[in-house]
């Protein structure tokens, strides 16, 4: 490497540094923001699922109609606050004068806030990591609608906070079996089975519904002899 590319190089690297410290404030003032408004909220349930539903996709009324029932039982619902599937759960929960919360986080497509977020409860982040800390401090459960590469993140990250004990033991619910049932036979035969990387007990913390019946029953269930608080 001659002498002038190196310099550059290293004056890159200098740079890089010096924006990497002044990040750091806008990171703690993310996670300030986060707690400061989501403690205040009281007990949650985080909805995921695609940007890409529209009106009229059974995943979006299914969405919809979950929200509403979990928020008529006094939960509040927490989504990442865009289209989608997320836009159907904050919909829901307005529609029963419930608590809805949108964690919106920027990106150069695709993300835009809907408008069923209360006033009062709608976050902007710029980093996914804070966000979920966010999603995942403060929610009492986990619905899991169908998604693509962002939910499957969310899925996986939430899986191993409870598998790892890094969290509260907390209901986290796949819905859809048509959409999930390949993942989770995959799941138990080659990472379980052929591959030995999770336990057999690692598979029951997840529970397959199909109906909003099932999902707000298990909720009601789990929580007649569970506490709620916040996760960590």
């Amino acid at each position: 490497m001659n002498d002038s590319l190196k310099n550059l190089k290293e004056r890159d690297w200098t740079e890089t540094r010096a924006h990497s410290s002044w990040q750091i404030f806008k990171i703690m003032a993310e996670f300030v923001d986060g707690f400061e408004s989501l403690a205040k909220i009281g007990p949650c349930i985080s909805i995921f699922g695609s940007a890409r539903t529209k009106p009229g996709n059974r995943y979006y009324d299914l969405a919809q109609e979950i929200a509403h029932r979990l928020a008529e039982e006094g939960f509040g619902i927490i989504t990442g606050g865009g289209p989608g599937v997320m836009e159907a759960a904050n919909k829901g929960a307005q529609s029963a004068n419930g608590k809805s919360v949108g964690a919106n986080i920027t990106l150069p497509h695709e993300q835009y806030p809907n408008n069923f977020i209360d006033a009062d409860k709608r976050l902007n982040f710029d980093y996914f990591f804070v966000r979920k800390v966010m999603f995942t401090k403060y929610s009492q459960g986990f619905v899991m609608m169908p998604g693509g590469f962002g939910t499957m993140d969310e899925f996986f990250e939430v899986a191993t906070l409870i598998q790892t004990k890094k969290m509260e033991e907390t209901p986290m619910v796949l819905v859809g079996r048509e959409y999930w049932s390949g993942l989770l036979e995959w799941i138990r035969t080659v990472m379980m089975e052929k591959e030995s990387n999770i336990n057999p007990a690692d598979l029951d913390l997840l529970q397959l519904f199909d109906t909003a019946d099932e999902v707000v029953e298990y909720f009601r269930v789990f929580y007649t002899t569970n506490k709620l608080r916040p996760n960590f």
